[in-house]
């Protein structure tokens, strides 16, 4: 069996974020920049099926020579290989866009299973794993909280909130897992130096046949059109207690009219 992961290079959500107000983008120079917590779980998913049965892990990137410390943990993580798609059109790419660039690449890949998460902590839109499956004309199972894979099928639960639904798919599928999904491993000192011998081929526009299409300003889906600074908080007023502070508390309230 052929897993393809699809992993992301994000901002550390524990780090300093931030927007490019030029650009309407999120500043990914400003602090550090992780593998999606959530795209480790994914890849968990994939490697208990590598430790399980005879599975082959590829992993799959999109995003700038930067990306590449994302690949090296998923390696180090026990992944087989790894795509990495890296072009300047690219920068900037809508979910359309960036769904047509990784269907495009996977078409010269084949494999039984696509394993994404269900959401990426930057973008947050969700729509990635069902728009490469429609793309290529496949099932999709999305936000599964549990995956069982099996010679010719995938299934798994998914919460809602009046329980849970059990849902199947037949192979090739794709699938999206949320947090409730594997809990990711450590990478080893064995894995991570294994990891610096397996193959990472690069791909462009060019060599997945996407390189008629005009640069992403020109032709995207969808586009930011204005971006502002959150307004600085100020402080509010204090209080002093001097005997008189219920009162003034309550002409406080009664001013702005909540009581």
């Amino acid at each position: 069996m052929k897993i393809v992961v699809l992993v992301k290079q994000v901002p550390d959500t524990w780090g300093q974020r931030a927007l490019d107000l030029q650009t309407g983008r999120i500043d990914r120079v400003l602090g550090e920049n992780v593998v999606d917590e959530i795209n480790e779980r994914a890849l968990e998913v994939g490697l208990i099926q590598q430790d399980t049965m005879e599975a082959e892990v590829i992993v799959l990137t999109m995003g700038p020579g930067s990306a590449s410390d994302a690949i090296k943990k998923s390696l180090a993580m026990g992944a087989d290989s790894a795509i990495h798609i890296n072009d300047d059109l690219l920068v900037g790419a809508d979910y359309m866009r960036t769904a047509q660039t990784i269907a495009a690449a996977l078409k010269s890949v084949p494999f039984d299973l696509l394993i994404a998460g269900d959401k990426s902590t930057d973008g947050g839109g969700g729509v990635i794993p069902a728009m490469v499956s429609e793309i290529l004309g496949i099932p999709h199972l999305t936000h599964l909280d549990s995956v069982t894979i099996e010679a010719s099928k995938v299934s798994g639960e998914r919460s809602n909130n009046n329980g849970s639904v059990r849902a199947h798919a037949t192979l090739p599928a794709v699938i999206s897992v949320t947090e409730r999904s594997a809990e990711p491993r450590y990478p080893t000192f064995r894995g991570i130096m294994k990891a610096k011998k397996k193959p990472v081929i690069s791909e462009n526009l060019s060599s997945i046949s996407l390189d008629s299409v005009s640069p992403v300003s020109d032709n995207e889906t969808t586009a930011v059109l204005t971006v502002e600074a959150r307004a600085e908080r100020i402080g509010g007023i204090k209080i002093i207690d001097e005997g008189d502070a219920g009162n003034k508390i309550a002409e406080f309230l009664a001013l702005n009219r909540l009581i």
